[in-house]
């Protein structure tokens, strides 16, 4: 199982209005990805972040599935411009040694693939964890 944990912070002029929308919006879309087997949205506490999501995903091939479902693609398209900050992080118990070089692989593949996406993270003040272009597993 991978456990795929996201965290980001707003930028400042986003409205409460804005925020419930994001909110509403990841929980339709992350239930629209068959590859999600669960997962929890909502407020992130006790850092920087203001909101987050974790979410479970079976294999490296369900996480390619999750990362290029055209529901994540829309939420990342409606969602990346409203945010200051972003992590994410990966726990699995896959006992392949090279599953944090898959991890980074389907996130580099992805942003060579999806540009518009690549430039609305490049766009961020601050991106880092699994899917930080030029990460390698963290």
């Amino acid at each position: 199982m991978i456990y795929h944990s996201i965290r980001f912070a707003l930028k400042p002029e986003v409205t409460p209005e804005e925020k419930a929308a994001v909110v509403a919006k990841m929980h339709e879309l992350f239930a629209a990805i068959p590859a999600v087997r669960t997962r929890i949205v909502g407020g992130d506490f006790g850092g920087k972040y203001e909101l987050g999501a974790v979410l479970v995903i079976e294999d490296i091939e369900g996480y390619a599935e999750y990362l290029n479902h055209p529901a994540h693609l829309e939420l990342d398209r409606v969602g990346l411009p409203l945010v200051r900050e972003f992590m994410s992080s990966d726990i699995t118990d896959d006992p392949d040694p090279e599953i944090g070089a898959k991890i980074a692989e389907v996130h580099r593949s992805r942003f060579e693939n999806v540009p518009d996406i690549a430039d609305l993270i490049s766009g961020l003040a601050e991106y880092t964890g699994s899917a930080a272009p030029g990460k390698h597993g963290n």
